[in-house]
């Protein structure tokens, strides 16, 4: 295998599509092992499910301090271009030798912000704040958190009030260009790390289970953000129908998972996020009693002495048993869950303050390279023959440790591919 120099001779890179924690992590080992690299993301900022997430299990530590390092190892890396709010338009060409068209919506906000604030100070347009779920608004100016990259704000200019330049005029640095056009890049790359990620299941798909027409009831990835301290609520655990602590608190299990109408597999992660998320509940509304409805409590390997340790705590009962219905009190907005226990054999109902619905892991696959091989649930399988590559959830549904673990390996494939050219091209 040639040297680090040997490699650097060769300028062309490799492409890395999305920026959450699959993709930073090809990024980086790549960038790392000497080869020049295209990372782009859709969205306005790097991080992806990880950066809205509150904490990771089973170590139930900030997701943020892990986001920070590879941060610092991007910002301190030349070799990583990084793109946002970009799309791979065209892939042509073959292993070791593609042509990628990389279309950029432009970001109306140069480098020469400081996040001073003025900006969105002056702007009087807001917006559902997505990051958030909705549960939060935001002004068409906006930024994602303090930590985030890169560190700028970004424009929704289908927002702006017609002929509006107030975040223009507000900014003394002259960092603020609203007449800025979207934008195509083409570049010669060997190969292709596809990390695009995942998606949670629609679960308004759910009739049975209320979702968005029972107020109380919000899935698992609403929960992380009610949980966070960033989050709309500052970390308190609280209805969003009136604003107060629930006192009972149901988690629903494979919300569209292992479901041949919706989801056939299952999501792999959602039991221990909906234990982790028990802690969430047992810390912000220590006196509510937590249910999880469940089929099988999948905690496989490592995870089982975590689960052992969540289920420990006397205020947490486990319920064997499928969910067929929940209803709503008009009055009240209390929740009445219908299943059947597995165990007695008995159809009950119970009424809860609060449901979280653990909705399943759906692949990110809109916008990629026809060439790529999907399996029977759509997940994106490699293929080494044609030199493109998949990590991450986009894959199959992972936590982040072995999506970091799959990322470092997807990445040494395409490293092998670049490898192999420079040797023989």
């Amino acid at each position: 295998m040639p040297d680090t120099d040997v490699i650097n001779n060769r300028q062309t890179p490799i492409l890395v599509i999305g920026g959450g924690i699959a993709g930073l992590t090809a990024a980086i080992e790549l960038a790392e092992a000497g080869r020049h690299v295209i990372l782009i993301e859709k969205s306005a900022y790097l991080g992806g499910r990880v950066a809205a997430s509150n904490l990771y299990f089973p170590k139930l530590c900030p997701p943020s301090c892990g986001l920070e390092i590879n941060f610092k190892r991007l910002r301190t890396n030349p070799r990583v271009t990084v793109l946002t709010l970009a799309e791979l338009e065209k892939l042509t060409g073959a292993s070791g030798d593609y042509e990628a068209t990389i279309k950029i919506a432009p970001r109306y906000v140069t480098d020469a912000c400081t996040l001073c604030g003025a900006c969105q100070d002056a702007c009087p347009a807001e917006i559902a704040d997505e990051f958030n779920f909705g549960l939060t608004r935001t002004k068409a100016i906006h930024t994602r958190r303090p930590a985030a990259f890169p560190a700028a704000y970004v424009v929704n200019r289908f927002a702006c009030p017609t002929g509006c330049n107030a975040c223009a005029d507000a900014c003394t640095y002259d960092a603020i260009k609203l007449d800025q056009v979207e934008t195509h890049r083409t570049y010669r790359v060997f190969s292709v790390v596809v990390a695009t990620g995942w998606a949670p299941y629609d679960a308004a798909k759910l009739d049975n289970l209320g979702f968005g027409k029972c107020a109380n009831v919000v899935t698992n990835v609403v929960m992380e953000r009610l949980a966070s301290t960033e989050g709309p609520t500052g970390g308190k655990i609280l209805r969003p129908s009136d604003g107060k602590p629930p006192k009972s608190v149901a988690f629903v299990q494979c919300a569209g998972s292992r479901d041949r109408k919706h989801l056939p597999y299952c999501s792999t992660v959602c039991c221990s996020a909906s234990l982790k998320q028990t802690t969430y509940v047992r810390k912000s509304c220590p006196e509510a009693n937590v249910t999880i409805f469940y089929i099988d409590l999948r905690t496989a390997g490592h995870l089982q002495e975590f689960a052992d340790k969540v289920c420990a705590d006397d205020a947490i009962e486990l319920v064997k048993g499928k969910v067929g219905k929940i209803e709503e009190d008009p009055q009240t907005k209390a929740l009445r869950v219908t299943v059947e226990d597995t165990i007695s054999g008995k159809k009950t109902t119970r009424n809860f303050d609060l449901v979280v619905l653990a909705a399943g892991i759906v692949p990110r696959t809109a916008n990629l390279p026809p060439s790529l091989s999907l399996d029977e649930f759509g997940f994106v399988a490699s293929n080494a023959s044609v030199g493109i590559f998949s990590a991450g959830c986009v894959k199959r549904p992972a936590e982040v440790s072995a999506t970091v673990r799959d990322a470092t390996g997807a990445a040494l494939k395409a490293l092998q591919v670049a490898v192999g050219v420079t040797q023989h091209g």
